[in-house]
């Protein structure tokens, strides 16, 4: 659905649009024009690339998903590919399934005006859009480059308490692990590990998005609006650093989780070679005393029956004694 956000006209006052005046609109001159795309249609693409004259291959790339965040320059624009976090993301919930999803954001950006689309709601957007439209006058005043900087900072600033929980749930795990039953710590670390490493794959290509942004000579971007898009870059290397550290303290995790599983399966294994050497050793006097030789003195005897059974028992008890003493048992 195609959707006009904000249209400031040449007065500096908030005014409805319809989308099939955006060429007039710009032609005849306007202060900023937001105009957003919620899961595009094919005529909704057509009816931006008419509007706007977006150049093809733009187009192509806002009709595709799953591509890799990006600056892609224009003569008139330039198309941007970044990531915002999906909505429903429970950041306090189970991490098996996997949480962490994000939202691909196209942003076409003009000299005036500001095209943002993407497949279903994106909270920082919404936001963004509802403020701007309380300050329109402020944001007339400072143009485009303002708020392309409000809206990136909102999608990466909600990165933070995502990876802070995803932070404080590695701990947890870490604690869990040397519990009697750790098969959920171990599928709750392959899927955090799966998780943050799909969203370092993201942070990676959108720290250099922003590094083209800040060093490019852009002529939408001035040198005050430069500044608050270094402030962005930094939060994406606090993101990324943080994704990395816990990356890390998952990989330590891992690391204890399988030394505990095989020392666990050492203790049982050597629970069982010890249980198999006392039965063996009571096997063995059952043995002697079945073989079928004429002569055994002991088979004959009154109280040969009593005294093989308190003989297998006393050597049971004697081995068993042993390895307590090692700590077998």
């Amino acid at each position: 659905m195609l959707t006009v956000n904000i249209h400031a006209s040449a007065n500096g006052k908030l005014t409805d649009l319809a989308p099939e005046r955006i060429s007039d609109t710009l032609a005849q001159g306007c202060e900023l024009l937001w105009v957003d795309v919620d899961r595009p249609t094919p005529n909704d693409l057509r009816l931006l690339g008419e509007e706007f004259s977006f150049h093809p291959l733009a187009i192509e790339d806002a009709s595709k998903r799953h591509q890799r965040p990006k600056v892609d320059p224009y003569d008139d624009f330039l198309f941007v590919v970044f990531y915002a976090m999906e909505n429903d993301v429970d950041v306090t919930g189970p991490t098996a399934g996997g949480r962490l999803r994000t939202v691909e954001l196209g942003l076409f950006i003009g000299p005036n005006y500001l095209v943002t689309v993407h497949d279903g709601e994106v909270t920082p957007l919404t936001e963004v859009a509802k403020r701007w439209r309380e300050n329109i006058g402020l944001l007339g005043q400072r143009g485009v480059g303002v708020l392309v900087y409000s809206l990136l900072d909102a999608v990466v600033d909600a990165y933070f308490p995502v990876v802070d929980a995803v932070t404080g749930q590695v701990d947890e795990l870490e604690v869990s692990i040397f519990e009697d039953d750790s098969r959920d710590a171990l599928r709750d670390i392959l899927t955090m590990r799966r998780d943050l490493l799909a969203l370092r794959r993201v942070l990676g290509p959108e720290r250099d998005v922003m590094n083209v942004l800040i060093r490019r000579d852009i002529p939408y971007f001035d040198s005050a609006t430069v500044v608050y898009l270094q402030d962005v870059y930094d939060h994406i290397l606090r993101v990324t650093d943080a994704v990395d550290a816990s990356r890390e303290l998952l990989a330590g995790a891992l690391d204890a989780q399988l030394s505990v599983t095989s020392n666990r399966l050492n203790q049982t294994m050597r629970t069982l070679t010890a249980s198999s050497i006392i039965l063996m050793s009571m096997t063995l006097v059952a043995g002697v005393y079945g073989m079928n030789f004429v002569r055994m003195p002991e088979l004959e005897w009154r109280f040969g029956y009593p005294f093989a059974l308190i003989l297998m028992v006393t050597v049971g008890l004697v081995i068993f004694g042993l390895f307590r003493r090692f700590r077998w048992f």
